[in-house]
């Protein structure tokens, strides 16, 4: 997908992109959502209530094992048609320019996401989620148990967030 498909917003900034790619990954699987254009998809995970199914490829079968046992999971995708040359975006709810660093926006040199899911039920290598954000047909990373003793930080602030109403 062409880095301009989402266009860019006034007072955003993009750069040239490497000529190569530092490290490779395997997509692990699919995850299918309800939606299929960018402006139905929820801003953030927990915006929505809708069950996602994670379909992760036959042969990670039995890195599965265990995991019908976690309440929640570390989901980690990839935003394939994301820009990836943003430094600077204006998001859309702010009007404010930021850092691609200091947002969650899927536009990034590396578009990778993730989400805290409720885990609902395990058929085979189909895991039936709540608490995904992303398009149809996105591409799964990995998979991670939530330890809500060391994932959850009570205390964390984001500082230009802070005073938002």
């Amino acid at each position: 997908m062409a880095q301009d498909s989402f266009g860019i917003r006034d007072g955003e900034i993009a750069v040239e992109l490497p000529e190569s790619f530092d490290a490779s990954l395997y997509f692990i699987g699919r995850i299918r959502t309800p939606w299929t254009r960018r402006e139905d998809c929820p801003k953030n995970a927990r915006e929505s209530d809708a069950i996602c199914t994670i379909r992760v490829d036959e042969r990670w079968a039995k890195a599965l094992t265990g995991v019908e046992t976690c309440s929640h999971l570390v989901v980690l995708y990839w935003m394939s048609r994301s820009r990836r040359d943003l430094v600077l975006q204006v998001p859309r709810h702010y009007g404010v320019g930021r850092g691609t660093f200091a947002l969650r926006s899927p536009a990034r040199p590396n578009p990778i996401a993730m989400s805290v899911a409720r885990l609902l039920r395990v058929d085979g290598t189909r895991l039936s989620v709540i608490g995904l954000d992303c398009l149809d047909d996105t591409p799964l990373l990995d998979i991670k148990p939530y330890f809500a003793s060391t994932d959850a930080v009570a205390d964390a602030v984001v500082g230009w967030h802070a005073g938002r109403q």
